[in-house]
């Protein structure tokens, strides 16, 4: 046989046809998501909409969700019916799902409900969150993921994100409200109009709230001032705003000077850990107009002004001083709907990834973003402020995956 037969009888091989190698599918996992009404006081928002229950259902999941629980969102059970979702009027039936999807963190109540090895997702609330509670989810070796801890492709918590943009755009809402003759204002239009001179508006923080805040009150046409001790944050902000908005680092004199000619003042000061840092004493708010508007972002954190009071939706503002305080901590659930509807665009692909994935276990070892997230796993504690806060032996996460099978 010549080279050149070699070569022929390759060609005509090469030209036969060959098997198809296909992909081997992903295990894929059908989840069965549980959704109580939120209990919390003032909670208004729900997890899921019908839409993000529908596109669940249609990919093979089962969700049964607490009679009720979109009510406060503008969400009836019939839209969940409709959606595929099963209706139960028993929340002990919703906490046998394998997943448990909640806005505020379970009650000691609703953990009694809860079953062995199951998987909690919902916020976590570091400086308000009493020892007892990750000791009971210990002991029912719950694995828990905190949403608010959850990270996306851009190394950014897509939840915190969502809810500062809606905290920061409606804290300026608010604050036109009360400037209003209508809830016994000043009569000011929050913004300005030709010939009239704009009102005056002071922000303190630049980060995502106070981001909003100022694009919002741009966009009504007031004069707006920035506070913020951090330079970086201060620069980002004139640049996705798009032009030269008056800045300063937390100069007291300074801040006090834009204090006393302010119509609003918008507290939106966040603290990495622990309380927020008290920036406007007492003093700065007695030099404040009459009939100002303070609205502390912040208040959950304890807010930033000296004068600040937790207030509710039903009775939302005091005065002190002359001065008109707004100390809801729950600003997004003022518009439930637009806020359950930012979540479920971060829960629904979220749940289709860990299905795809073979369950929650399996997409750990994948998603990082998601694994930012665990502070328990099987019932082991895996988030180091919280251990050491609370004096409770904790392991890294990463260990914990890596050993598991």
């Amino acid at each position: 046989m010549t080279p050149n037969d070699d070569v022929l009888k390759s060609l005509a091989k090469s030209f036969m046809p060959q098997p198809e190698m296909l992909e081997v599918a992903r295990k894929k996992s059908d989840l069965y998501i549980g959704i109580p009404k939120e209990t919390s006081f003032q909670e208004k928002r729900v997890a899921l909409t019908p839409s993000a229950v529908a596109l669940l259902v249609n990919r093979g999941h089962e969700v049964v969700i607490e009679t009720q629980a979109g009510k406060g969102a503008n969400f009836e059970d019939h839209d969940y019916s409709e959606a595929g979702a099963r209706i139960t009027y028993s929340p002990e039936e919703v906490y046998k799902a394998n997943i448990i999807l909640k806005v505020e963190p379970p009650s000691h109540t609703e953990i009694e409900m809860m079953q062995m090895g199951q998987t909690l997702i919902s916020a976590l609330q570091l400086p308000i969150q009493p020892k007892n509670f990750l000791k009971k989810l210990i002991e029912k070796k719950i694995t828990a993921i905190a949403f608010d801890y959850i990270m996306d492709e851009e190394k950014t918590f897509p939840v915190i994100r969502s809810m500062s943009e809606i905290a920061g755009t409606t804290s300026i809402l608010i604050a036109a409200e009360y400037l209003s003759n209508v809830n016994s204002g000043q009569g000011l239009m929050l913004g300005g109009i030709s010939g009239v001179p704009p009102i005056e508006v002071v922000i303190l923080g630049a980060g995502t709230v106070g981001e909003y805040a100022t694009r919002a009150a741009i966009g009504l046409g007031a004069s707006v001032k920035v506070f913020d001790n951090n330079i970086y944050k201060l620069r980002r902000l004139q640049n996705v705003v798009n032009q030269r908005v008056y800045t300063s680092v937390v100069s007291p004199n300074v801040l006090k000077k834009a204090l006393q000619t302010a119509d609003v003042a918008i507290g939106a000061i966040r603290a990495p850990q622990g309380r927020t840092p008290c920036i406007v004493t007492e003093d700065m708010v007695k030099d404040m107009k009459n009939g100002a508007i303070v609205v502390d972002v912040s208040i959950d954190q304890g807010g930033c002004f000296e004068t600040s009071e937790v207030t509710s939706h039903e009775k939302p503002t005091f005065k002190k001083y002359g001065v008109i305080h707004y100390g809801v901590p729950n600003i997004a659930s003022r518009v439930a709907k637009t806020a359950s509807s930012a979540l479920s665009h971060v829960f629904s692909p979220m749940l289709l990834d860990i299905a795809d994935d073979g369950g929650v276990e399996e997409c750990l070892k994948k998603d990082f973003g998601i694994r930012q997230g665990i502070y328990l796993f099987k019932g082991i504690l895996t988030n180091k402020y919280l251990g050491e806060t609370f004096n409770l032996p904790y392991k890294d996460i990463d260990l914990l995956i890596a050993a598991y099978k």
